[in-house]
């Protein structure tokens, strides 16, 4: 599984990654969604790369977004026994949509900040970081 996290504004962008972004649901700053791994979500990830990073997320951390910045209907916090077994529901169906929280994960910026809003990674922060994914969201979650 994929989880995306946009880094950059919306002041300036084209209308073809606006869309994109939109359909992603990556409409905010610091916002994080996850979604499976497969090729038409890679396009859509590729067309937004100037405003977003992404990485396969691993299940102790996924367990930890849900459990800490997880939400049900009306902004209800995920009780602790629930959140492994929706981390584990998430892993297994490949999306959010069999669950009942929220698509779109609200983080914090990341304790000591990003790198560069503008460059790739491993220079900067944009763009595919595989594995690394796991070490931004420790520090966004």
């Amino acid at each position: 599984m994929y989880a995306a996290i946009r880094i950059r504004g919306s002041v300036n962008v084209a209308s073809d990654v606006r869309d994109t972004l939109r359909i992603l649901r990556l409409n905010r700053v610091n916002h994080c969604v996850v979604m499976p791994k497969k090729p038409e979500y890679t396009g859509m990830l590729q067309k937004a790369r100037a405003y977003i990073t992404w990485g396969e997320v691993t299940q102790d951390t996924l367990e930890r977004l849900v459990s800490k910045r997880g939400r049900l209907p009306g902004d209800k916090k995920i009780p602790e026994k629930e959140a492994k077994s929706i981390a584990a529901r998430i892993l297994k169906d490949e999306s959010v949509k069999g669950t009942e929280i929220k698509p779109v994960f609200r983080l914090s910026p990341p304790s000591k900040g990003y790198k560069s809003v503008r460059m790739d990674f491993p220079r900067g922060d944009l763009g595919n970081r595989e594995e690394a994914i796991n070490t931004l969201l420790k520090r966004m979650i």
